[in-house]
């Protein structure tokens, strides 16, 4: 019989009680407890199973779910005698960060302080009774949405301590998407207030805190050490680089092969690999996303459910407005190509406007890029060759760059009409309107330039030529960073069309009159460096390639062709 998808589900005890389609994953229960890790922070990108594995480890070990072995009967955790004994077993605080989401410092602080009030609420019984003392039963009047910082800071270590004398026993404490907030923070602009925030919140429950067991953190960055986990010596961090808990979160290829033969299609298994393989954690080359692979069991159709479900905005914002490195790598893992970079796998977010390495840094761990391989440096270190993950996320950072140019009054594609119809009339009506509306999206950010930067704007410009039209021309850069040299060639894949050679050149006053002198240098510089001898080596005849030189000055753009 084939089993039922319950989409979105992220419950252990739903699933289970409702006999849904679940992967075993409850081997992550048994080398987690054996690590004798004190707290364990597990980095993993979006809808990788975090948080059911959290859910999943609460129904274990959590006293609430005592006399619940029927969840796990089947699982490979209920095969080991020893572990039978310890469902049920524990007291277990277990919160989630995972929608606390505020605009504004204030908005996120009163999520926060909400979730702890309502687990204040949910153990309130814990007052009843001789086995906390007065002083512990009054704290809980202090639990309030006008508490002070400091009480808010102390609240899950006071909590822990009334779990542990009522039950008589330690407490595990679970945290889901504890970065989500720190992510937010960086986003709208309240960083540093939040991680002050949460380092003492933190600090409190996971490094002074005696009444704790282990602590189990789950979340998609790993955030600096310096930025929140700076006192907590005691931390067991699992990147997507470490060999522990290597196939606990995602699914290896032997899973998605056993779950295609359970829907009866085993025979996409080529294309769901082409699709949705190529997470790499660990030394597991075989990762594939939980969430694409039950949409796609659950529709039986190929689309970007992943991507279409990640927190796009912060990758986007750092892309757009990056430096031209930046936008050239982009057409690098664009066209299928690998970069170079060295990488520091704690994300420091106010580094990220001025760090290649830290926006890398974080597509790793957001799942958008994967390490084809690491070799030593004796200089640099460990060096990284890095490329896009798989085709979904391709495809779906080709949709991203295009949408920076659909906010303008004139649509994208009609300059991309009117290039390939020749009409340079449009091509300068349609490029200074682009110009002129989207080129703060490519210089702005928290230290804009103070005046309008061609280069951002222009890489931006041929990262769209790249992904709009990739599927008819094989478009080539011959360029260096720093708006040195850079031309543009379109090879069309259609012979009967003609190919395309692009110069672009910034306004030098120093030595040019005005911006039709640019344009006349940056076309004779196409001919001086005979940049169509790739072109018609390839069999090109001279009158089937086009010339086009662009000028910038500012905001302002003409373009120039070359006379037939």
């Amino acid at each position: 019989m084939t089993p039922v998808i319950s989409i979105g589900a992220q419950d252990f005890t739903y699933i289970r009680s409702h006999g849904y389609f679940y992967v075993d994953k409850t081997s992550f229960i048994k080398e987690w407890w054996e690590s004798g890790d004190a707290v364990t922070l597990i980095t993993r990108p979006r809808r990788f199973g975090k948080t059911l594995n959290l859910s999943m480890a609460e129904a274990f070990f959590s006293n609430q779910f005592a006399g619940r072995g029927d969840l796990f009967e089947g699982l490979s955790i209920w095969n080991e005698e020893a572990y039978r004994k310890l469902q049920g077993s524990s007291p277990v605080l277990f919160l989630s960060f995972a929608g606390i989401k505020g605009d504004t410092y204030e908005t996120a602080r009163e999520g926060i302080i909400q979730i702890i009030i309502d687990i204040y609420a949910k153990y309130r019984f814990l007052t009843k009774g001789d086995a906390l003392n007065e002083q512990e039963k009054e704290y809980y009047d202090f639990v309030k949405q006008d508490m002070s910082d400091a009480v808010v800071s102390m609240s899950l270590h006071r909590l822990a301590i009334c779990m542990s004398r009522y039950y008589g026993k330690k407490v595990l404490i679970f945290l889901d998407e504890y970065d989500t907030p720190l992510q937010e923070a960086y986003a709208y602009g309240y960083w540093e207030k939040m991680v002050s925030f949460i380092r003492s919140l933190f600090n409190c429950t996971f490094k002074t805190n005696p009444y704790m067991e282990r602590g189990l953190m789950t979340g998609i960055t790993r955030i600096s050490k310096e930025s929140i986990f700076s006192d907590i010596s005691n931390l067991e961090v699992v990147t997507t680089t470490s060999e522990k808990y290597e196939t606990a979160f995602g699914f290896t290829e032997k899973e998605v092969a056993g779950a295609l033969g359970q829907f009866k299609m085993l025979g996409s298994l080529e294309k769901v690999r082409y699709w949705y393989d190529g997470f790499r954690f660990g030394n597991r080359r075989d990762i594939y996303n939980p969430w694409s692979i039950t949409k796609y069991l659950d529709g039986k159709k190929f689309s970007t459910y992943w991507m279409n479900t990640s927190s796009n905005k912060l990758v986007g914002k750092l892309i757009r407005e990056g430096s031209a490195d930046i936008k050239i790598a982009m057409e690098d893992l664009l066209e299928g190509k690998e970069i170079t970079a060295m990488l520091d796998e704690e994300v420091v977010f106010d580094q990220l406007e001025e760090s290649n390495e830290a926006i890398w840094s974080l597509l790793l761990a957001s799942g958008y890029l994967k390490v084809d391989k690491v070799f030593v440096s004796e200089d640099e270190g460990e060096v990284y060759q890095l490329s896009l993950t798989n085709f979904e996320v391709k495809r779906e950072f080709r949709k991203m760059i295009l949408r920076w140019f659909k906010n303008a009054s004139v649509r994208y594609n009609d300059f991309i009409k009117a290039l390939l119809a020749d009409d340079v009339d449009y091509m300068n009506q349609y490029m200074n309107q682009i110009a002129l509306q989207a080129f703060g999206s490519f210089d702005v950010g928290k230290k804009p330039s103070g005046k309008a930067d061609p280069e951002r704007f222009y890489h931006g410009f041929v990262l769209g030529l790249v992904v709009d039209l990739a599927d008819q021309y094989r478009i080539t850069s011959n360029r260096e960073s720093g708006f040195g040299r850079y031309d543009v060639v379109m090879e069309p894949f259609d012979r009967q069309r003609k190919a395309v050679v692009m110069e672009f050149k910034v306004f030098n006053p120093a030595k040019e009159e005005d911006l039709n002198e640019t344009v006349r240098n940056a076309l004779q510089q196409i001919e001086d460096k005979k940049y169509d001898t790739e072109l018609t080596a390839r069999g090109f005849a001279k009158e089937n390639i086009r010339h086009y030189g662009f000028a910038f000055e500012g905001k302002r753009v003409l373009i120039g062709q070359q006379a037939p």
